[in-house]
């Protein structure tokens, strides 16, 4: 049965601290929604009410994209090992580039990797969790480090010209400002 709560209590930040892979979802006025699978060193629970997750370069931008427009966003876990669960983060977030006065404070906070594009610091407005008995055992066998490989390769010059070729639009066409 689902629960809600109105803040990441600490039995859900120790949930949260266990996972290897979470969901975020976000989605613009008209258009898709999004869901992307992240993992790596990459979610911080700041407190109750706030988190921050570090995005590196991919594909897309489709999570900045629609936070510009309509900055709700929802970050879901699941359990994959031990007790069932589901877990959801509801909330808004904002971009925070490396040009930003408070880039210093929020990217010590992660390990350096290769490729970081931004950080979403998130404000948690609900927190809802479900029984998650339908979700199957997965065993974890560590990181991928293709990624990595690529954006140390390409380096931040690299990175930079890629983010022009292929992040300054949603796949809806939807700017994400990423060179600003």
């Amino acid at each position: 049965m689902a629960k809600f709560y109105t803040s990441i209590t600490k039995r859900v930040q120790q949930f949260i601290e266990k996972q290897k892979v979470f969901f975020v979802a976000t989605a613009p006025e008209n258009g898709r929604i999004n869901i992307s699978p992240k993992g790596m060193d990459s979610f911080r629970v700041m407190n109750e009410n706030r988190v921050l997750w570090l995005n590196v370069t991919g594909s897309g931008n489709e999570t900045a994209a629609h936070l510009l427009e309509k900055n709700r966003i929802t970050i879901m876990f699941c359990s994959f090992e031990g007790d069932p669960n589901i877990l959801r983060l509801y909330g808004k977030g904002k971009e925070i580039k490396e040009t930003d006065p408070n880039w210093n404070e929020v990217i010590s906070l992660f390990p350096e990797t290769p490729g970081t594009r931004q950080i979403f610091d998130i404000s948690i407005e609900s927190v809802q969790t479900s029984c998650g008995m339908s979700i199957p055992f997965f065993e974890y066998k560590g990181e991928r480090e293709e990624l990595n490989d690529w954006a140390a390769k390409k380096g931040k010059d690299g990175i930079k010209d890629y983010w022009e070729a292929k992040n300054q639009t949603s796949i809806d066409g939807l700017p994400t400002h990423i060179l600003n």
